[in-house]
């Protein structure tokens, strides 16, 4: 195993798809096409493209929460490309939440999920989603191989 070591990227939504699992009132807004519930829980399956020390693609399957102030949100992604030049695949975690156009999210690389170059991967991220934004939002994931 190497010292720990920092990748620098930036990711952008290259897809979104979201579905009611709850709707606890009965009570929301449609925007864009898509129905969000005052209280409840959604699905979400984002793709994002990533570039710079990561470069590839993330599948993110989401539940999300929605209601007033921070709402809780969890996933689990599948990337596929390279890391600081290592090619393959991994699985992170997301815990986080999400209030109005704010994000707050912890990833972890879930150990033993790797394939290729990134088999052994290890470490943790952090997104910084503030706002929408059209260039995309900074990633930063310290990690060893």
């Amino acid at each position: 195993m190497s010292d720990e070591k920092t990748a620098e990227a930036t990711f952008t939504v290259a897809g979104w798809e979201e579905s009611v699992v709850e709707d606890i009132d009965g009570t929301g807004a449609e925007r864009n096409g898509t129905y969000y519930p005052d209280r409840g829980i959604t699905r979400a399956t984002v793709r994002y493209a990533y570039s710079g020390d990561l470069e590839g693609e993330g599948v993110v399957h989401y539940l999300m929460t929605y209601k007033e102030g921070a709402a809780p949100v969890v996933a689990l992604e599948r990337f596929t490309g390279s890391i600081g030049g290592h090619e393959g695949t991994c699985v992170l975690q997301h815990l986080g939440s999400h209030e109005k156009e704010s994000v707050t999210d912890a990833v972890e690389v879930i150990e033993g999920m790797g394939t290729g170059g990134l088999q052994t991967l290890r470490g943790t991220g952090v997104p910084e989603v503030e706002g929408h934004s059209e260039t995309g939002y900074r990633f930063t994931l310290r990690y060893t191989l």
